[in-house]
């Protein structure tokens, strides 16, 4: 009973702490919302299938309440699928066992749960990870099984050796296949690319590096990511124009130094210098749709500090969408450098919000945020996702709008009253212009119609009607549009309510 009390009185804590923390409350219309789960860290082993969806449904309804529009869905962790392929064997990080098939398909699966609430699916993949230290032994099936030449060993792991074309032409295979069967929305790489350096301790890919006859063995393996990232980019958009391409690299990419002086001012590991990717080239040549830099660390953090990488981010790479990699656990370990009697969370969303090139963020881990550890969960809820939003627009991808609703009325049923529609019919039956969800608006009487006012949104919905409740009383304006794939929204059409 105690300890009841005292998280209700630390959120209560919290929440006061908002309201003093900041001016002006603010609300994005358009934010990206994401949390990543998981199978890596096994949190599905020894679940059976009906144990493991309420489980992935459980917490899907917690981020949904915190008003979390994407989700970042791992299904392939090392050569391996969380999917049925016909490529690759079904993961142990289901089953335990490399190979063996759970008997259903938690891709399907993830896909059908999200979009019926409104959450679009990103599908995560590993590119290069073949085998991880905790992995016994691989399934006949798997590609280090059938073409062993094409991997290296390091420090216990296996990886697919980057420097072959044949690697990237399976690994961009395997995108192709799970972008055409599955409804995803977009398709997400993580940090891992050259494997992260053991001290004195070299990835040997010294025979591909002689056959390459390259001057430089840094610009070498840089290139060769480069190739992968180019062929995953081409192969997402030909498959599929409407997904999304996107990476979370780590988190610093260059310290500052008199030979890289617009690195930031950091002292950790480098992207660029020993994982060999150079994301900057990425986002300026066009090559990825969003990027999700993992700033894990605290505010005041002695080699990486929180404050530090936004702000960089922010400044180097809005190119593209960008949204900010959050840790949900260290966030709330440490202490507010300005009020020790509360956590990081607040401050971090003041400075991510404080830079407007940051679009969103995404939540590491989602297991955690759904847990609601520290409240951080209670304070999206009540305070910085209080209301839904619609995801980042890129026009860059298509920038055409969908044709509006008409139809719009209210009708008379056995439940009540509801707000009904009809989509407009497209002659060209453009895929990119489909309508795919629909916004409603509500606005009191004598209230100024402004579609920007995140406030007013009611609903973000698939269906072609919408409930009106017994709260919504007096007279009012409703607002119905459309969202395509692209989150292009069109005009509004108005219906008013007595």
């Amino acid at each position: 009973m105690k300890n009841i009390y005292r998280n209700i009185f630390f959120l209560f804590l919290i929440l006061c702490s908002v309201s003093l923390y900041s001016n002006e409350k603010s609300y994005p219309k358009r934010e990206f919302r994401g949390a990543w789960i998981q199978a890596v860290n096994g949190q599905f082993l020894n679940m059976d299938e009906n144990k493991m969806k309420n489980h992935l449904v459980s917490m899907l309804d917690d981020l949904k309440r915190a008003n979390v529009n994407a989700i970042i869905f791992q299904v392939r962790v090392e050569g391996d699928a969380l999917y049925e392929s016909t490529y690759e064997p079904w993961s142990r990080y289901i089953t335990g066992v490399q190979g063996v098939s759970p008997g259903w398909d938690p891709l399907a699966f993830m896909v059908e749960e999200s979009h019926k609430r409104n959450m679009e699916l990103h599908a995560w993949i590993n590119p290069y990870r073949a085998r991880t230290k905790g992995t016994v032994k691989l399934a006949s099936s798997h590609q280090s099984m059938l073409h062993p030449e094409r991997f290296v060993s390091y420090e216990g792991m296996l990886y697919f050796n980057p420097a072959l074309k044949e690697n990237r032409d399976h690994i961009c295979m395997i995108v192709r296949d799970i972008v055409s069967r599955y409804d995803v929305d977009g398709l997400h790489i993580d940090d891992y690319f050259y494997p992260y350096p053991v001290k004195g301790k070299e990835f040997d890919d010294s025979e591909s590096f002689k056959r390459s006859r390259a001057a430089d063995r840094g610009d070498w393996r840089r290139e060769n990511v480069n190739k992968l990232i180019l062929q995953l980019h081409e192969t997402v958009r030909q498959t599929k124009p409407w997904v999304k391409f996107g990476v979370s690299p780590f988190g610093i990419y260059r310290n500052m130094s008199d030979r890289v002086p617009y690195g930031s001012n950091t002292k950790g590991l480098q992207s660029y210098d020993e994982l060999y990717a150079d994301v900057l080239h990425w986002i300026n040549e066009g090559w990825v749709d969003y990027c999700i830099p993992q700033i894990y660390w605290e505010i005041g953090h002695k080699a990486a500090d929180y404050e530090t990488l936004v702000h960089w981010w922010a400044k180097h790479a809005s190119k593209r969408p960008l949204y900010i990699g959050q840790d949900v656990n260290r966030t709330v370990r440490a202490a507010d450098p300005d009020d020790a009697s509360r956590h990081q969370q607040i401050a971090k969303m003041q400075i991510q919000r404080s830079e407007e090139a940051v679009k969103g963020s995404c939540l590491w881990d989602a297991a955690s945020a759904a847990r609601n550890v520290g409240h951080y969960r209670d304070v999206l809820q009540r305070y910085y996702h209080s209301y839904p939003a619609l995801v980042p627009e890129m026009p860059f991808i298509d920038k055409k709008a969908p044709k509006k609703v008409k139809g719009v009325r209210i009708i008379d049923t056995d439940d009540g009253k509801v707000l009904v529609w009809q989509p407009r019919k497209d002659k060209k039956n453009d895929p990119m212009n489909k309508p795919w969800r629909y916004v409603v608006y509500c606005f009191p009487k004598g209230e100024k119609i402004d579609l920007d006012k995140t406030g007013n949104i009611v609903a973000i919905t698939s269906s072609v009607y919408y409930p009106l409740t017994s709260d919504e009383k007096g007279k009012r304006t409703y607002v119905v549009t459309v969202l395509d794939r692209m989150q292009n929204e069109s005009k509004g059409v108005k219906c008013k309510a007595k």
